[in-house]
């Protein structure tokens, strides 16, 4: 650390054909009839089709016959020859005609039941094309919904609400006390019952050079001892391990941006669960590695202490600050203490 800088402490159909024929065979049969009642003659019609011989008397035959036959011959012979006997018709023909009509009327049922489906298919189809029409409409607009919830989502993460982020992070913030120095640890991971802490090496360096290795973390009445396991001097890192479970902070991954707003929590001056916040001032590459500049106030005590976003994601640790000048912290970047130590999410 350079010496402008001082040290701190953790932070998806029809049928009428079969009707006419019908009709042919009454007429015929009423023709037959009508000449019967017309022709006297036709009560005895003849057996055979040859002319009857009559026996009459001789005084009158002669003449009678004369007289007789002409008349008989005309008005009887000429008819009865025009006459064709037809034989009775067949007893099936009516049901034929019944039955035809049955057929033609089972058509016109059918081509009915067939326009019936017809008409609902066309129905049915065309209400599915508007359900169809519906469906992409809602599509669309649920599309625009989702847009909208976005564009929402990242306005209301953009507001930075301090006391909702100092609510979920100062649980697992600890003042550290390692003989007459005083920093800030947090949570980085826990397993099998214990919690791994990160804080700045300055921060214990009196303490682990003098051959000890136990600190404490204190918060309100809460004291749990806590053991340095690993250091760092020239990345001012340290790792503490406590038998004790402490919920872990989150770390952010992905670069910090210039304008993002932070919180810098810690033991300023050892006033513990002490909060700050500002904004990310700068990203820069020192000699003593990558550097998060921010403008968060911090003070003697703040060392080792988290830096954290919007999302209670811690981006850096609080390591120092500029002599002589208001509102530039320094802080190591999260990801360089996770692989320097190796401890972040697990114990």
């Amino acid at each position: 650390m350079s010496n402008s800088f001082e040290p701190f402490t953790p932070a998806n159909g029809a049928g009428g054909g079969r009707r006419s024929q019908e009709w042919s065979w009454q007429e015929s049969d009423r023709s037959w009839n009508d000449t019967q009642a017309q022709d006297p003659w036709a009560q005895q019609p003849p057996v055979q089709q040859q002319q009857p011989v009559y026996e009459q008397p001789q005084a009158w035959s002669t003449g009678y016959q004369q007289q007789y036959q002409q008349p008989y011959q005309e008005p009887y012979q000429q008819p009865y020859q025009q006459q064709s006997y037809t034989p009775p018709p067949m007893e099936a023909a009516p049901p034929r005609a019944e039955s035809r009509s049955k057929g033609g009327k089972l058509k016109v049922a059918g081509v009915g039941l067939v326009a019936v489906l017809v008409a609902v298919s066309g129905w049915q189809l065309l209400r599915m094309e508007r359900v169809l029409e519906a469906s992409e409409d809602l599509t669309e607009a649920v599309g625009t919904s989702q847009q909208r919830t976005e564009e929402l989502e990242k306005k209301l993460t953009s507001v930075f609400d301090s006391e909702s982020v100092a609510e979920g992070v100062l649980p697992s913030v600890f003042r550290v006390r390692a003989g007459e120095f005083t920093g800030t640890a947090f949570s980085v991971g826990q397993s099998d019952g214990r919690t791994s802490l990160f804080t700045n090496y300055h921060v214990v360096e009196e303490t682990f050079e003098g051959g000890e290795r136990q600190v404490a973390l204190e918060r309100g009445n809460t004291r749990i001892n806590a053991t340095i396991v690993k250091v760092d001097p020239e990345k001012d890192l340290a790792l503490l391990r406590a038998n004790r479970e402490i919920a872990p902070l989150e770390v952010a991954s992905g670069d910090v941006k210039p304008g993002q707003q932070v919180m810098a929590v810690g033991a300023p001056l050892g006033l513990e669960d002490s909060v700050s916040t500002g904004v990310i001032s700068a990203f820069r590459d020192t000699e003593d590695g990558p550097t998060i500049q921010f403008d968060a106030p911090i003070n003697p005590g703040n060392s080792g202490g988290p830096v954290v976003n919007a999302e209670k994601q811690v981006v850096g640790i609080a390591t120092a600050k500029a002599r002589d000048a208001e509102g530039i912290g320094l802080a190591i970047p999260i990801e360089v203490a996770c692989e320097t130590l190796g401890a972040c999410g697990n114990g």
